[in-house]
Order: C-alpha cells, then sequence, then structure tokens
C-alpha cells in the first residue's frame, strides 16, 4: 500500500521576526541615546516624575516620542492581530491584515490629532491640547512598549488562552484611565478655567471616536 503524501504548508513567520528584530532595536537605540529619559520613562506607572520633567510641548516632536511612536504602531498592530488569532478571526502569520490593522492605527492615531488641533484652535485652547495630548502619547507609547516583548512571546506560542488579552486590554486600560488621571492633576488650574470646553473637548474627541470604533467592530463581527 502506497502512503499517500501531503504537501506541508508553513506558516511564513519571517516577516513578523524581522519587524521583531527592527523594533527591539529602536527601542535598544532609543534607550541609548536617551539613556536618563528612557529610565524616567520606564518607570512611568510607578512615578509622574517623567510627566513632570517632559511636560514641555516640544518634547511632542523630539526623535525620542517619534522613534517609540513607530513601536508603538507595530506592538498594537500585533497584538491586535493576535488577539483576533485567538478568537480565532485570523492568521497571525497574515502579514497583509497586520499592514491593514497598521496602517488604520497610523491614519486614526494622526487624523485623530490633526481633528483636535483643528477643535483645540477653534476653543482657544491649543497649549493645554497640546499639553494633553503629550501626555497621551506618553501613557500610550509606554503600554505599546511594555506589551512588545509579550506580543512576541505570544506570536511563537499556540493554543494561547482567550483571558491571556483580555487580561492585557483590563491592565492597559487601567493605565490609560491612570493617565487621564495624572493628565487632570496636573492640568487643574488650567482645566478648572476651561471647564466647558474640556467637557466639550472630552466627550467629542476623547469617548466618542472609540464609541464609534467599537460599534462599528462589534456591527461588522455581528
Amino acid at each position: 500500500m502506497i502512503e499517500q503524501l501531503h504537501p506541508r504548508i508553513l506558516e511564513n513567520k519571517d516577516w513578523a521576526t524581522l519587524l521583531f528584530v527592527l523594533t527591539f532595536a529602536v527601542v535598544a537605540m532609543t534607550k541609548s541615546a536617551y539613556e536618563t529619559r528612557f529610565s524616567e520613562f520606564s518607570k512611568l506607572i510607578f512615578s509622574d516624575k517623567y510627566a513632570k520633567i517632559y511636560r514641555d510641548n516640544n518634547h511632542l516632536k523630539s526623535s525620542f516620542t517619534v522613534g517609540l511612536f513607530f513601536v508603538q504602531i507595530i506592538s498594537y498592530a500585533f497584538f491586535i492581530l493576535l488577539t483576533m488569532n485567538i478568537f480565532g478571526q485570523a492568521s497571525k502569520t497574515d502579514w497583509i491584515l497586520f499592514i491593514q490593522i497598521a496602517t488604520f492605527l497610523l491614519y486614526f492615531i494622526l487624523g485623530k490629532y490633526l481633528i483636535e488641533k483643528i477643535v483645540a484652535t477653534s476653543f482657544n485652547i491649543d497649549e493645554f491640547v497640546e499639553l494633553f495630548n503629550l501626555q497621551k502619547v506618553t501613557y500610550r507609547t509606554y503600554i505599546g512598549v511594555l506589551i512588545l516583548p509579550i506580543n512576541a512571546v505570544l506570536f511563537y506560542y499556540s493554543n494561547i488562552p482567550k483571558i491571556v488579552p483580555l487580561a492585557i486590554i483590563g491592565i492597559s486600560l487601567c493605565i490609560s484611565v491612570y493617565s487621564y488621571f495624572i493628565s487632570i492633576k496636573t492640568y487643574q488650574n488650567a482645566i478648572i478655567g476651561k471647564l466647558f470646553y474640556f467637557i466639550l473637548y472630552l466627550c467629542a474627541l476623547e469617548i466618542a471616536p472609540y464609541y464609534f470604533l467599537y460599534y462599528w467592530i462589534t456591527k461588522g463581527s455581528a
């Protein structure tokens, strides 16, 4: 009896390995170039010292922020792809889907930032929004760097329990809420002076986009 041979389908993980190496290299170079700043950045969840030292909005366009912004996009895109894979919605080696997710994240974040700039100019709260944005970018980047090694582990392992990505999402949300608390505490004097505009800004640009995004995703998967 002749045994029938079936071609073995191998998943291409080279693109992911290359991206992981590249992003870890960017983190390493950033740490080397900004040793003191990165040290304070790494303690962000335990101390608000970094937020107090680097609160000037000029830091929003520094090479430190730009470099880690790249890491942030890659890290979040991997996490979304891996979460979809764990819940049986996609293949974790689908590089085309990864590019689509990364592109969407890039346009969503930059588009939201530009809209915030327009609204801030209209409400005459440019300086406050710039500082508030810097705080948000800092904590969002921190989460991205934090989950990057976790992404690498999850990518090369199979049969990951669904509780793992849910726990990561829960912790990330807690850090995000904490960041808003720190921002409000830091800029409370500016907020009190423009309380109406701050509430309007918060509802229109911090809550509504994520609500509609959640609604669109859940409706699309229904």
